[in-house]
């Protein structure tokens, strides 16, 4: 192929004709989620999400001016109580959720997923608006209820880090 053909190609728009050309942008949701394990268990969430209990990893949004590293610490705080030591980089994720219906839904993700180890947990600690209480599961137990994974991020991010893929930390950057 032609070294500029390249340029020549239409440029890409999403189905609302959003251009980056046209200074409008298409953004989707970044999120990080923390595998952290204890004694061959992935501490998971249950957590009631429009109406229904389903399963996931501690997980959240990266929030302004936060690295990945410090939203995965956060939310994992957050979420279940326990402080952990992030150990490594798993991956990067995209997915998209179906469509609704009602034509809600359809969001894309944009998910960073880390191995973490437990340092200490805060049994006190009031946990994030939704979720319902944190459990240790077997990764049989986990892969048997995937009907109730959040989405297919859940196991697909186990099934990574159990086949050993682990990125160092510093492959990930923040520059001031």
């Amino acid at each position: 192929m032609d070294a500029t053909a390249w340029t020549r190609r239409p440029l890409a728009t999403d189905n609302r004709g959003m251009s980056y050309r046209e200074g409008r942008f298409w953004q989707p949701d970044v999120t990080v989620a923390t595998i952290v394990v204890d004694d061959g268990r992935l501490l998971c969430v249950e957590e009631r999400v429009n109406g229904s209990l389903v399963i996931n990893q501690p997980d959240g949004h990266l929030e302004p001016d936060e690295s990945l590293q410090q939203a995965a610490l956060r939310e994992t705080l957050e979420e279940t109580g326990w402080d952990v030591r992030l150990t490594a980089f798993i991956g990067a994720y995209q997915w998209k959720a179906p469509v609704n219906p009602d034509g809600s839904g359809g969001r894309h993700f944009l998910r960073f997923a880390f191995a973490a180890e437990p340092m200490s947990h805060d049994p006190g600690r009031e946990l994030d608006d939704g979720i319902v209480r944190t459990l240790w599961l077997s990764p049989p137990e986990l892969d048997q209820i995937r009907d109730r994974h959040r989405s297919p991020l859940v196991w697909q991010v186990v099934a990574d880090y159990l086949a050993g893929q682990r990125h160092p930390l510093s492959t990930l950057r923040q520059l001031p």
